[in-house]
């Protein structure tokens, strides 16, 4: 066995106890709450109707969100990929954000400009007259379109846009020599090179519409339902676990199968190519034609992402107030801060109700720490997977946390770790620290490390393969050892790797919502789960509240992606 095979029995020992675990623990309710096998909850839970219309909109709305932010992405992918602009990194950034931004910011974002005291309906109310908002947004399937688009087109960005910069021009410019005019140069050799990337891009997105949590609890309202939604009201609501733990498996077999049905389609349509240069194929816009393509896609790029944010951000800074009992709420028209002052006060004065900015504080410790443990194990399972031709299995294996959602990660802490198996009660030490983990910080900073530690894992590998491995033998050769070759060789060469991995770690945890909805105590309440709360309660102050901790989480997101777009090795890696 070599040191790069023990350097991954830590990681795998960490999978096993926080990945696997917990989703055998689920397996073992749903099947044997009692010790025998109940095939009877199984089949009452899936053969109802509410079971198949859950199922029902969960497909149906992730298939008609994928095919919007297809329908929106590629175009804005391919004009990131051809033609260089100003500020083209910036308009990156802005694109990135809502990805690693929780979705109750999202929710709040939409809120501020659309919903029923939103800028938009505000603004046709003053000037047309109207005494209720003419627009109704929230609590609709628009709005969990919308939304879903929002949050996922960078995926069609980064992925089919890194592809589309690297395809060699020349075949497109000899589809045009033989006499295909544009559009069938990309139907018939542009969209078929690409469509590896493509697929690739249609399965993350489908997969994160399909496990969608906070955008369809807090936009759609309770009319509507994924099976990520029932499965958090079977299990904290209605505490019917079985029945929770059975929707979570349903949701883990379908999603399964969805990246099995993925790299099948991928395996055969994947054509060798040459690969050019980013910087090689770029050019700038040569007709007026070209020049208003791109500045049309970035008015629509503005439009969705931009002025959601930018409304949840003026918003926390501009109170409303009631002109008269039974009207609407209308805008006083000044700044102010208030809102950002509030969240230094805890005004209900309870034991169980932390300030705020407490919130914050517990989002910032918690971040920090999953960044840490995060490059640890992600770093250690890259190292080892470098280079190996067992990647084959071990790599896909390690990275399942990546098409697990939240909730059932989380849902499976609740159950693995409140009812340790049978065989481990000859250890009663470790029964005592499994259950008080159950309890402990820690659980939420080892939740967030198994969401995070596969992009750390997808950013750092990719360059420790693309380093030259005559490096690593000449320093070897000249006496150093295996420490030293890795501090002072291949350290500084994965720098820039490290820290955007790091800072894409530290954003993922920020930004983290359903597991630590369903395992995070009163008093270990994040930025996410403030948020929530406050947008879950009426009044004025809460809304604000919610939109000035909003705030604060974009501008520590926004930052994190920056530094990501100035440090990432370009067209490297998915992210």
């Amino acid at each position: 066995m070599s040191r790069r095979d023990l350097l991954l029995i830590p990681p795998l020992l960490f999978f096993a106890v926080f990945y696997l675990y917990p989703l055998f623990s689920i397996l073992r309710l749903s099947l044997a709450p009692e010790g025998m096998i109940r095939w009877e909850i199984i089949l009452r839970t899936l053969q109802g109707t509410a079971f198949w219309r859950v199922l029902g909109f969960t497909v149906g709305q992730a298939a008609l969100s994928t095919g919007v932010t297809l329908a929106l992405g590629l175009p804005l992918a391919g004009l990131f990929a051809r033609y260089p602009f100003p500020g083209r990194g910036w308009w990156q950034a802005m694109a990135t954000v809502p990805f690693v931004l929780p979705t109750v910011v999202v929710a709040a974002a939409f809120t501020a400009l659309l919903g029923p005291r939103g800028w938009i309906n505000q603004a046709c109310m003053a000037l047309l007259g109207l005494p209720e908002p003419p627009i109704s947004f929230l609590n609709t399937l628009t709005a969990i379109v919308v939304a879903h688009v929002f949050y996922n087109l960078t995926l069609v960005l980064r992925i089919v846009g890194n592809a589309w910069a690297h395809l060699d021009p020349t075949l497109e410019m000899a589809a045009r020599t033989l006499g295909a005019n544009r559009w069938e140069t990309m139907r018939r050799v542009t969209i078929p090179l690409l469509m590896p990337a493509i697929l690739a891009a249609i399965s993350l997105v489908f997969l994160f519409n399909f496990t969608s949590f906070g955008v369809v609890l807090l936009l759609g309202g309770p009319q509507y339902a994924t099976l990520e939604v029932e499965i958090y009201r079977q299990a904290v609501g209605l505490f019917n676990l079985p029945a929770a733990a059975t929707l979570a498996l349903a949701q883990l077999g379908l999603t399964f199968g969805i990246l099995a049905v993925y790299t099948r389609l991928q395996a055969r349509l994947v054509f060798p190519l040459e690969w050019r240069p980013a910087a090689s194929t770029a050019r700038p816009p040569r007709t007026w034609w070209e020049r208003i393509g791109i500045g049309l896609g970035l008015m629509v790029l503005f439009v969705w992402i931009g002025l959601p944010l930018l409304a949840l951000v003026f918003r926390s800074f501009t109170p409303m107030t009631l002109q008269k009992p039974g009207e609407a709420a209308v805008y006083t028209g000044w700044i102010t801060l208030g809102y950002y002052r509030e969240l230094w006060i805890n005004r209900r004065g309870a034991i169980t109700y932390i300030p705020p900015i407490e919130a914050v504080r517990n989002s910032l410790v918690f971040a920090v720490a999953v960044m840490l443990l995060s490059l640890l194990l992600g770093g250690v399972v890259a190292y080892g997977l470098a280079g190996r031709r067992r990647r084959r299995w071990l790599d896909p294996l390690l990275m399942l946390p990546l098409s697990t959602s939240a909730v059932t990660l989380g849902f499976g802490f609740l159950v693995g770790f409140s009812r340790p198996p049978a065989f481990l009660q000859v250890w009663p030490g470790l029964v005592d620290a499994m259950m008080a983990l159950r309890t402990s910080p820690l659980l939420v900073v080892i939740a967030h490390t198994l969401i995070a530690y596969p992009f750390v894992v997808r950013i750092l590998l990719p360059a420790m393969e693309g380093m030259n491995p005559r490096w690593r033998e000449a320093a070897l050769t000249l006496g150093a050892s295996p420490w030293r070759v890795w501090w002072h060789v291949e350290a500084p060469l994965l720098g820039r790797a490290l820290l955007t991995a790091a800072v894409f770690a530290f954003c993922v945890s920020l930004g983290e919502f359903g597991a630590t909805a369903l395992i995070a105590r009163p008093t270990m309440t994040t930025m996410p789960l403030a948020i929530a709360r406050f947008l879950s309660q009426p009044g004025e102050l809460n809304l604000g509240q919610a939109m000035a901790m909003s705030t604060l989480l974009l501008l520590l997101t926004f930052l994190g992606i920056l530094l990501i777009e100035r440090f990432r090795y370009r067209g490297i890696g998915a992210f």
